[in-house]
Formats: C-alpha cells, structure tokens, sequence
C-alpha cells in the first residue's frame, strides 16, 4: 500500500498565458501568443488568451479550488513579459507583486509553488529581436532568470526553467502552429534550439548565484517508444528506439536531454544531421550541462516496439485503442517504461511535471461534471507509475495536466484538460468527478490505485 513515498508530492500544473488573462494589465508587456492569436486562422474559433480562466483576478478562488482537491504543490509558470515588459530593461513591479502574492498565499494553505520560469509566452519585443534564433537571449533569459530568483527564490525551492523546448522551436518555427508561426528550415531550428539550451544553461548559473538553496531541472518532453512485450529483446529494442533521433520533426527524446546531462548532443544525430547542425560557441555544452537537481519530464503517449535483430520495428496501431480529443493515443505503460528509461540513461530522480487527458466535458442536468474517462485514463498511467515507483525508480512528484480547463494553444478553448471545469462566459469553475477522485488518491498517497487493482482481481 504504501509504494509513493511519504512525501510525495502530488500536484496540478498550469501556464500563465492559458489562465491569467489580463493580457494588458499592470505594466504586461505583449506576448508571441498575444500577437499569434490576431493572425487570422491560427487559432480555432478565433479565440485568444485576452481573458482566459481570469486567473490573475481570481486567484484566491483558484486557490480554494487547490485546497478543496488537497492538491500538495502546484506548478505555475510566470510570464516574462509581465515581469519584464520589453524582455529586458526596467523591471515591472507590479508583475513581481502579483506573483508575490500568489506564492505567498499559496505557501500560507500549505501548498508548495513550483515555478516554470518559460511556458512559451515569449515577449513580443524579443521576438522582434530574433527572439530564439538570436544567440543573445540566452544572456536576456539569464537576466529574467535571476531577477525571479531574487524576488522568490526565499519561499520558492523546486524551479523549471524550459517547458518542452520540442513543442516552442518545432510547432512554433518549423510547422508554424504555435507561437510565432514561422516556418523554417532545419538548419535554423536546430540553431534555435541550442539558442534555448544555452539559455537554460546559463538561467542555472544565474540562479544558482542567487541562491544555492533551490532545485533546478528543466522540462522536455518525454516521447518513448513502449515495448511489445517484456521479453530481453524487446526492452532492449525499445530503449534503443526511444533515444534514436530521425526525421526533422523535432520530437526527440536524447536531443533536448543529452546536452543538459550528459554534456553532449547525440552522436548518431550529429552525423545524421550533417550541414544542419547548429553552430556551437566553446564552452556552451560545459554551460548547457550545468549540474541539475533532478529530471523534470511530460508523459502522454508512446508508440509500441518490437525487436527486429539489432534494430525495432514500429508495430501496427490497434484500431481499438482509447484516444483522447486530442487524438492522442492512450498508453499507460508510458508512466513504466519511459521513467525507466530515463532513470537509466541519466540517473536523475525524476518530476512528472505534465499527465493529463483531453474531452469534451460537459455539465450535466444535476450541475455537476461527470469526466469518467479521465479518472480511468489518470487511474491506468498511475498504476504503472507505482509499479515504476515499487521497482526502484525515484519518482518524486506528479502534476496533472491541468488544475483547471483553459486556452489550449491552437486549439483554443475547444480541448478541456481540467480537474475543473472553466464557464468561459461567466468564469464559473465546478471541481469535475476527477478533481473529488483526484482529491481521494491524493489524501490516500496512491493507496487507492493498490486497493482498486486487488479489487478488479
């Protein structure tokens, strides 16, 4: 029963720009997602991040919510362009008391505020520099770094720097479907990419000057390939095919998490790659590499592998597998294998800093949310959690993807992630069955999962 260990954190998790709102407010400078939401036909429905959930005029609500659930931490990401206007230069005060004060309401309820210093909301004015394919904002996100960290880094201890570098260089430089909707070669990619690893780097050394009492760790994704079966050689063929970096779609799993902890891009990528490598500046991986405090990873799908001699195959897609709105695959095993196989190519304890699921939630005649198929999703990737956690793995949180409904990037306000579900019209928040479910596991420290399987025996 008790496979979580006693202090496990048990959290929710959220982005500023896809709850705040108050887009103009109090000295915020504009965003790439302020600007990308008036390209005509970016995001579904037209809908844009100006008001959101409202979070930055609801926050003690917000807060009560967190409380009712009994959620242990919550992960929030501060917005750069309301701390820093211009990305540089004066500093908004009025943005460093408000998340001042959430941080200290937060810590008063006994909930642990853990801080994404990027969740893509890059200031306009930054971006209108170059933004990541300038080299200098390494040097500028340094600065905003180290300006958080001074303000909060006494009550904050556990910070993220990158939120999934994968999703804001490739969506947002190479596909165009995200912020700020540019469409690039390669080449350039790849640049912007070592460009957002250099600034990691050096927000670690900045921050660390700061303080050395706060935990650092930044936050790829985590796409794995899933063994067929527990046989030797499918595992091995699994492992391999979960770090082999192909194609130019930017969704690598070693190519973000190699330079940060092992000191180096993957060799088989940088062959393969050939003239589109980016340019490397002596020193930078000694920089990117700095020591990190732990692993910080987001989990939603993998695809599943079998051995083929030295090399995998891709097996075929069940036609029955549950899916999410999104059209995203549900494989629970992910929460195993893919914490396994980061924990023995890195050895790093490990956050899950991102696992949720996507419906079209709807609220019923007795006023409540009925989200079943959520409780089952979290319920199946939990249990392969907990069988990671029994066989050794240092697992030390979890954050569901997402406290509450909000703006889904491109897709606006057309996906719902929420343990609460949002009224965008009148801001109304209900807690859904998941959120009470949630709240049970939560108090149970993961029992619960244990009890239902013996159950289901």
């Amino acid at each position: 029963m008790m496979s979580f260990p006693k202090d496990f954190l048990w959290g929710a998790a959220t982005a500023a720009y896809q709850i705040e709102g108050a887009y103009n407010e109090d000295g915020k400078g504009e965003s790439i997602w302020d600007m990308f939401c008036r390209k005509p036909g970016a995001i579904k429905e037209a809908h844009d991040g100006k008001r959101a959930c409202d979070h930055y005029h609801r926050i003690d609500e917000d807060i009560q919510l967190m409380k009712t659930i009994g959620i242990k931490a919550y992960r929030l990401s501060i917005s750069w362009p309301r701390i820093l206007a211009a990305g540089t230069g004066e500093v908004n005060q009025a943005g460093l008391d408000f998340y001042s004060h959430l941080i200290d309401k937060l810590i008063a309820v006994e909930i642990e505020p853990i801080i994404t210093l990027y969740h893509w909301d890059l200031p306009k004015a930054l971006f209108m520099k170059g933004g990541w394919l300038n080299r200098s904002i390494a040097d500028d996100f340094a600065n905003y770094a180290k300006i958080c960290v001074e303000a909060f880094g006494d009550r904050v201890e556990k910070w993220i720097t990158l939120n999934e570098p994968q999703c804001f260089i490739f969506l947002g430089h190479s596909a165009g479907v995200h912020a700020p909707g540019l469409e690039l070669p390669l080449k350039e990619c790849l640049q912007a990419g070592h460009h957002a690893l250099l600034a990691h780097g050096k927000a670690s050394l900045a921050m660390r000057e700061i303080s050395t009492k706060i935990k650092i760790a930044c936050a790829p994704m985590g796409l794995f390939k899933l063994p067929a079966s527990e046989s030797a050689a499918d595992i091995e063929a699994a492992r391999k095919a979960s770090f082999h970096v192909d194609g130019d779609h930017g969704f690598w799993t070693s190519w973000w998490y190699d330079p940060i902890y092992l000191g180096t891009y993957p060799e088989q990528a940088w062959q393969d790659f050939g003239e589109n490598i980016p340019e490397i500046a002596e020193g930078d991986m000694e920089i990117i590499s700095t020591e990190m405090d732990f692993l910080a990873t987001n989990f939603y799908m993998g695809d599943e592998v079998k051995a083929d001699g030295d090399s995998w195959v891709l097996c075929p897609e069940d036609p029955n597998i549950p899916k999410t709105a999104f059209d995203w695959k549900v494989t629970p095993e992910l929460l195993y294998w893919g914490p396994r196989f980061l924990y023995e190519r890195y050895g790093k304890e490990i956050m899950i800093t991102e696992n949720g699921f996507s419906q079209n939630d709807q609220i019923s005649d007795d006023g409540a949310v009925h989200d079943l198929n959520r409780i089952a999703y979290t319920q199946a990737y939990l249990s392969h959690l907990q069988k990671a956690i029994k066989d050794g793995i240092p697992v030390s949180g979890y954050m569901h993807w997402s406290l509450m409904d909000n703006f889904e990037w491109g897709e606006g306000y057309t996906q719902r992630f929420g343990l609460t579900y949002i009224d965008y019209q009148t801001g109304k928040r209900i807690i859904k069955d998941s959120g009470y479910w949630y709240s049970d596991l939560i108090h149970s420290n993961g029992a619960i999962l244990t009890e239902t399987e013996l159950a289901s025996v």
